[in-house]
């Protein structure tokens, strides 16, 4: 399983790219929000342009955007993303989005929220390269691992089961609830690394 850290709650967002560089992490996970599809607002164009220049890991963008794709057009020259992920519950032309990711050359996610049905995903799987699923209700970082996750997390892998998609998962993962995690081949971990005094060490825990 491969570890994905989410900078979102970072205190330093630059300082705390600048520790895991060194570290075996995969991903930076990018959380960019516009404050409508949810209500916080984070990490715009400008910034995300700017933690890319100082990451040596591949960049994890999680868009939980109304309108991904504006934002897609102004980040599509960066050399070191892997994955664009969008969400499945906007109202913007998915197809067309994830088409769009693939042209300019990035790996095409959809992520789907704790209580969307996951047969909505159906349409599109065979246009996309991983799933990220939600084990909290996006918007905010350090919240609890919801207990029914892992029964989700075996039927979206049962949906899949013929397709070549990667599965990943976000919200409230640590040394813990990592353990449950066994059909997955990503996890977002965020503040359970990113507010700890040795962020190092806590990486050690995981990986």
């Amino acid at each position: 399983m491969k570890i994905s850290v989410s900078i979102l709650n970072a205190k330093d967002k630059k300082e705390t790219i600048k520790i895991l560089n060194n570290t075996d992490i995969s991903y930076f996970h990018i959380d960019v929000m516009d404050g409508n599809f949810v209500s916080q607002v984070s990490l715009p164009v400008e910034e995300t342009l700017e933690l890319s220049k100082i990451s040596n890991k591949k960049l994890d963008i999680h868009l939980m955007h109304s309108s991904p794709l504006s934002y897609i057009e102004r980040i599509k020259d960066l050399k070191n993303i892997k994955y664009i992920t969008i969400h499945l519950e906007i109202e913007e032309n998915i197809q067309n989005t994830l088409n769009k990711i693939k042209e300019y050359g990035f790996k095409r996610g959809i992520s789907i929220k704790p209580n969307t049905d996951i047969n909505k995903l159906i349409p599109y799987l065979n246009d996309i390269d991983l799933i990220l699923i939600m084990t909290v209700e996006p918007g905010q970082g350090g919240q609890p691992f919801l207990e029914n996750s892992p029964t989700r997390i075996k039927e979206i892998k049962n949906l899949i089961k013929d397709k070549n998609i990667l599965l990943e998962v976000d919200g409230g993962i640590n040394d813990k609830t990592i353990k449950l995690l066994k059909d997955v081949d990503i996890a977002v971990v965020g503040s359970y690394i990113t507010t700890s005094d040795n962020m190092i060490e806590k990486v050690k825990t995981l990986v």
